[in-house]
């Protein structure tokens, strides 16, 4: 794919993963849940929890539709544990408060994609979880009793890893069935990208394979030009390359560099590469600080590659954008469904519960960053206003929804260093001087 398609396609898919990760389960240390984030429902009348039950989520099946006190107890336990606490910290602390919305998270996900699963029909089997976790302590867990020691520190009994287990297996099976109900591309689409990525990453530009001797010695390159005018075989190219080149990329192959397009050259070196004719010698031409000689070997005609040739590739790239869409839409009404069934106890509120009272504020916001005269000033406050990337005026298109970036500062004078206005370029396909040479291909 063109470097202009694949920025895309880059973009697209960073747009949806936020919303498309579905779900594993915390293994201790070893896997990270995939939903991040989660809508709020509020202004709901909360049903009542039942006593000694620190939430309750409607609609789930009812042998696990509530959170014990027991079950969070444990959770906390185990989420100190992982966070190398020696004991849980006193309710109403800081840290507490940060394992317990860890605690309850975990205890919810088991609740809720137990709850999408069968209300979609998904079902796996008891040797899908065995083969899964089999696989889980042989790359995990190689040594000898180190699957014990994992149990006795994280505080997990066998039955909660079978059990997380079984929810990053139900996971994987939900993405995989609502993925299947994707909807394919059609033609229209598959032609309307093919028409508007066909000069980005379907056309080969014109180029020119030629061979040359590169080096700061004007007299070498003459010296070089001597003898190939006497005989410019392949097999004397490739003597007298290694003899006065000193590009090592070059030299290896006999001096041959391949597919050499036209905008990455100026001035004489451009002229006698796609001005020369085929088969005659040029130079010494200057080339920044080099000298070159040059001989066009063969012509390359610009090819567009057409839509038959290109068609599965295209629609293999719709085919995971779409699908891609269509989870994250998914897993969006998902996150809002289950929310919206989730109440808590009023010491156990957070934020994925129906019944959860936002500030409006960011989580992660000092409280000094609302106050009016704090006694310690805030470090770091959030933006008031959301920062925008403004795009040039007319470079906004559907292939491209963000458009060329506008330039916010003017482009600092050239200091002379590479990489910077002004700074020599590379002789195009030659590596830097000093670099290891390599094998000269059979028949050069």
């Amino acid at each position: 794919m063109g470097a202009k398609g694949g920025k895309r396609r880059t973009s697209e898919r960073d747009r949806s993963a936020g919303r498309q990760r579905l779900g594993l389960i915390i293994f201790g240390a070893l896997f990270v849940l995939l939903f991040v984030g989660f809508a709020v429902a509020q202004g709901i009348s909360s049903p009542s929890v039942p006593s000694g039950d620190v939430a309750t989520v409607q609609d789930a099946p009812d042998e696990i539709s509530d959170v014990s006190q027991e079950d969070f107890d444990r959770a906390i336990a185990q989420q100190a544990a992982q966070a190398k606490l020696k004991k849980a910290p006193e309710p109403g602390s800081k840290k507490f408060e940060e394992l317990k919305e860890a605690a309850l998270g975990e205890l919810l996900d088991q609740i809720w994609i137990k709850g999408e699963a069968e209300e979609l029909g998904v079902k796996v089997t008891p040797k899908q979880v065995e083969d899964e976790l089999a696989q889980i302590k042989k790359q995990n867990f190689p040594g000898k009793g180190a699957y014990e020691k994992f149990l006795k520190e994280s505080k997990f009994t066998p039955e909660d890893v079978t059990a997380r287990v079984e929810l990053q297996v139900l996971s994987t099976a939900i993405q995989e069935q609502v993925n299947s109900e994707a909807p394919a591309p059609s033609q229209a689409e598959i032609e309307d990208y093919y028409e508007a990525e066909k000069e980005a990453q379907f056309t080969e530009k014109e180029s020119r394979d030629i061979r040359l001797v590169i080096n700061k010695d004007k007299g070498k390159v003459e010296a070089a030009k001597a003898e190939l005018e006497k005989d410019s075989s392949p097999g004397s190219w490739k003597a007298v390359a290694k003899k006065y080149s000193s590009d090592p990329t070059s030299k290896a192959k006999g001096g041959l560099q391949a597919g050499i397009t036209e905008e990455l050259l100026k001035g004489p070196l451009k002229e006698a590469i796609f001005g020369g004719a085929t088969g005659e010698l040029t130079g010494p031409v200057k080339f920044e600080t080099n000298w070159l000689l040059v001989e066009v070997v063969k012509l390359n005609p610009e090819k567009v590659k057409s839509l038959g040739e290109v068609k599965a590739q295209i629609e293999g790239t719709l085919k995971q954008e779409q699908s891609q869409e269509f989870f994250g839409e998914f897993v969006s009404d998902y996150q809002a469904k289950w929310s919206s069934r989730t109440y808590c106890a009023d010491d156990y509120l957070i934020e994925r519960c129906a019944n959860f009272k936002s500030s409006g504020r960011p989580a992660n916001a000092s409280p000094a960053c609302y106050e009016a005269d704090p006694k310690t000033p805030a470090k770091e406050c959030p933006a008031i206003v959301t920062p925008v990337s403004p795009a040039l005026p007319g470079s906004v298109t559907e292939q491209k929804p963000k458009g060329e970036p506008l330039p916010q500062r003017p482009i600092p004078e050239s200091s002379g260093k590479e990489g910077e206005a002004g700074a020599e370029a590379p002789v195009p396909g030659a590596a830097p001087e000093g670099a290891p040479e390599e094998a000269a291909p059979e028949g050069e």
